[in-house]
Parts: C-alpha cells; sequence; structure tokens
C-alpha cells in the first residue's frame, strides 16, 4: 500500500470518528464519578490511597527526564519525550490533587495533564512512524488540543449542560489510532520496543478495567479499590513508555 493511501486511510478514519462523536448527544459528568469505593482517611489525608497510588506517575516521569541527556535521539524527538514525561509527571501531581478533594473543578487538574500524555504519545508515534517533521509539527496543536477539550468540558459544566464527547474522542481516539499506524507504517528499527509498547496498551486495558470495577474489586479484597489499582496499572504502562525511549535510544542495561 502507497504513503499517500496509508495517509488517506488514516485521515478518513479520523473523519469518520469526529463525525460520529459529533452525532453523539452530549455527555454531563455523572455527579456519582466523585464518589469512589475507597475514602479512607489515613495520616490526616482523605482518600489517602487514592492520593498516594499516584506517585508512581512522579517516579517514572522523573525518572525519565534525565535519560534525555543521555540519548542519542535527535533533538525534535527529544523534545516530544520530554513533553510526554513531563505529562507523566505531572498526571501524578494533579491526580494526587483531584483525589484529595474530589470534584469537577478539581477534575480539570487531573485530566489536563493526561491529555498532554495522549497527545506526546500520538506525537512521538507519527514521528517516529511517519515523519519526524510532521510529527514535531503536531506536538504543539495535539496538546492544545488536548488541553482545551477538558477546559471545553469544564467550561459546558459550569454552564450547565456538560459534554464530555469532545474530552471522551481526545482520550480514547490516540488509543485506537496509534495501533492503526503502526500496522500500516512497520519500521524494523522499531522492533525492539515492540513488547514494551504492547505493554502499554495491556496495562492501560487493566487500569481502564479496574476504574470500572472500582466497587467491586474494593468489596472482595477490602483493603485497595479498583480506582487505586488503575492508578498502578497505568502508572506501569508510562512506564512502558520509558522503556521503549531507553531501548530505542540508550541501551536495554540503562533501565
Amino acid at each position: 500500500m502507497k504513503s499517500s493511501t496509508k495517509f488517506l486511510l488514516i485521515s478518513l478514519l479520523t473523519l469518520i470518528a469526529i463525525v460520529v462523536t459529533a452525532m453523539l448527544k452530549p455527555i454531563p459528568q455523572n455527579p456519582s464519578y466523585h464518589l469512589f469505593a475507597d475514602q479512607n482517611t489515613i495520616f490526616g489525608i482523605p482518600n489517602f490511597l487514592n492520593v498516594f497510588t499516584n506517585f508512581l506517575f512522579l517516579i517514572f516521569g522523573i525518572y525519565g527526564l534525565p535519560l534525555l541527556k543521555k540519548s542519542n535521539a535527535k533533538r525534535s524527538i527529544k523534545v516530544i519525550y520530554a513533553v510526554l514525561f513531563s505529562g507523566i509527571l505531572l498526571t501524578g501531581l494533579g491526580s494526587a490533587y483531584y483525589h484529595y478533594s474530589p470534584n469537577n473543578n478539581s477534575l480539570v487538574y487531573d485530566r489536563i495533564p493526561m491529555t498532554i500524555v495522549f497527545m506526546a504519545f500520538l506525537s512521538v508515534t507519527i514521528a517516529e512512524l511517519i515523519n519526524v517533521k510532521i510529527g514535531t509539527l503536531l506536538l504543539l496543536p495535539l496538546v492544545l488540543l488536548g488541553i482545551t477539550s477538558v477546559l471545553w468540558w469544564h467550561y459546558s459544566e459550569l454552564s450547565g449542560a456538560g459534554d464530555l464527547r469532545f474530552y471522551g474522542f481526545i482520550q480514547f481516539y490516540p488509543i485506537l489510532l496509534i495501533p492503526i499506524i503502526i500496522l500500516l507504517f512497520p519500521s524494523t528499527a522499531n522492533n525492539q520496543g515492540l513488547r514494551p509498547l504492547i505493554g502499554v496498551f495491556i496495562w492501560y486495558l487493566i487500569a481502564k478495567i479496574c476504574e470500572h470495577f472500582d466497587k467491586e474489586i474494593y468489596s472482595v479484597i477490602g483493603f485497595i479499590s479498583g480506582h487505586s489499582l488503575k492508578h498502578i496499572a497505568a502508572a506501569i504502562a508510562t512506564w512502558c513508555i520509558v522503556k521503549i525511549y531507553a531501548h530505542k535510544y540508550i541501551s536495554a542495561a540503562t533501565i
């Protein structure tokens, strides 16, 4: 398949996804979203485990940033990964802040860093598999698009007509698009990082399952909830991203 045909296919799929999203009815934030199963206060910190389990994001983000100086990656690739690792770090801070006092206002600080991670991950995939220049040029627009989706959701909630469609598109479409890009633009040079890349999607899927069964998991285990396990699984997914960078641009022994 020619590259032009592949680009056309990706563009068509993206257009279809946008149209389908636009056709959906506005989706308001369910107030019960903030009512997590584990609300225990420990050491004076409310929702302790939901707060504490976010520190894995901090650790992995902080670990990833210094790797940029040690690598032989192009400057443009380093810039994208710098944004990506910073997004991981900020996710830990933003999510911890949200879970300390869960409400729509604090949720903004949880969701914005996550969109930075999603969009930077999409940007680096495009840069490494399709075209470095295109991926680099798309970084800022994609990140701004992600941030705008959260701000729009928050504005819509304040206006009394909550609408999560745009944010939902930003959160889930890259997870569907990235594997398609990998299949359409295979590269032998990227095979070394294929296993941790698969790990990203597996751990993210586990995270979403744990999030969905928050109360059920807590009722069975008793000491940790599904949402806390979601943080751990999602953080491991970001660790796989750090491993991808290290394996490709440094040495397998570095991480």
